[in-house]
């Protein structure tokens, strides 16, 4: 029986939230930059030539635009991804597995106050790593804790 943690409310909403500010300055700063006559009268000298308060709300509207467009495209890519506990190992992706028998602790001192734990274990090259696993990142992690422990002890 496999365990899934996925990707986190707080994440996903994080990333709304900063796709919305990106859109709502891109739209501000256009505003006041191409279409406010007022503020370009205000940033501007008289001869016309703008300061750069007017310079910057020209300028910074189409690459807020496009970090709103690189923010959601990456959310859309994580939207999947999930933390699954099966029988015999840790999934974090297709790449990253942490096998049961390599955990040689877990420190969940901090989970309830804190919402995280860290699993110390031997990696391929037998060096010891420690990898902090948070609740601000996958949901769920309560079950997840609970069947490592067991799985552990």
């Amino acid at each position: 029986m496999a365990i899934e943690a996925p990707i986190s409310k707080f994440k996903k909403t994080n990333f709304k939230i900063s796709i919305s500010v990106c859109i709502i300055a891109a739209i501000w700063f256009g505003y006041d930059g191409y279409f406010n006559k007022k503020f370009m009268e205000e940033n501007s000298d008289d001869n016309g030539v703008p300061n750069s308060t007017l310079v910057f709300n020209q300028k910074a509207p189409p690459f807020l635009a496009g970090a709103a467009v690189l923010l959601g495209a990456y959310m859309f890519a994580i939207k999947g991804r999930k933390l699954v506990a099966n029988e015999n190992e840790l999934v974090f992706s297709a790449n990253k597995k942490i096998a049961y028998d390599s955990i040689e602790k877990i420190n969940k001192t901090y989970f309830d106050k804190k919402g995280f734990f860290v699993i110390t274990y031997k990696n391929e090259d037998g060096k010891e790593t420690d990898r902090k696993i948070s609740d601000r990142e996958y949901d769920n992690l309560g079950v997840i804790l609970d069947h490592l422990v067991a799985k552990i002890s």
